[in-house]
């Protein structure tokens, strides 16, 4: 797994190269310090995960990130911060990252890494509590209009949650053949693109 890594902090730059390389299946292809230099090294190395914090110098993480977007819309960023911050969580979400954890968690950090490479989405535990509140809003969709069964609507609470496949089935007693069918079909009629906006979408029309 090729990793790029963009923090304004040089010195948490050389650790969590030195921590994360020590697994010995993820690769740093180099470190940033700024959400301009998070896009040009982006363009530069293609890394199948953009590691990156919010606050920096010259260009904030979220910037870089709605522009790397823009150009890459299948694009892997997950945002490593020490602010759970609410504006902070509610844009990246929009944004469409995959993922929001806290440096206080330093354990969490390359399983989320790997989890973000199979494309699931990773929140923090101080992050995706915060979420229900922060994306609910006061309309109330019509599911049934849009053909969605019970069971996709509860398999969709069930993403939101952040489980992933295997989670999922477990919990529904359904192959993960099956609700990865079942996923494929609620983003095509929800038009959506991804899981991160499956969850988005479920906070605010619960």
């Amino acid at each position: 797994m090729k990793v790029l890594i963009v923090d304004d902090d040089n010195l948490v730059s050389i650790s969590l190269k030195t921590i994360l390389e020590a697994t010995g299946d993820i690769e740093i292809v180099g470190i940033g310090q700024n959400g301009e230099q998070a896009i040009e090294l982006y363009e530069k190395y293609m890394p199948d995960i953009l590691l990156m914090d919010i606050r920096m110098d010259k260009m904030s993480g979220l910037d870089a990130a709605k522009i790397i977007m823009q150009s890459h819309p299948c694009a892997k960023i997950l945002f490593l911060t020490t602010f759970a911050d609410d504006d902070y969580i509610v844009k990246a979400l929009n944004i469409g990252a995959k993922g929001y954890i806290l440096k206080q968690n330093f354990e969490s950090i390359a399983p989320s890494l790997h989890a973000v490479e199979k494309c699931q989405t990773v929140f923090g535990g101080e992050v995706i509590t915060k979420i229900p509140s922060l994306m609910n809003t006061s309309d109330i969709f019509n599911y049934e209009a849009c053909g969605i069964s019970k069971k996709e609507y509860e398999l969709l609470g069930l993403v939101a949650q952040g489980l992933n496949n295997k989670e999922i089935s477990e919990k529904l007693y359904l192959s993960e053949g099956t609700i990865r069918n079942y996923i494929s079909v609620l983003l095509e009629k929800l038009d959506l693109r991804d899981r991160t906006q499956l969850a988005i979408f479920y906070y605010q029309n619960r």
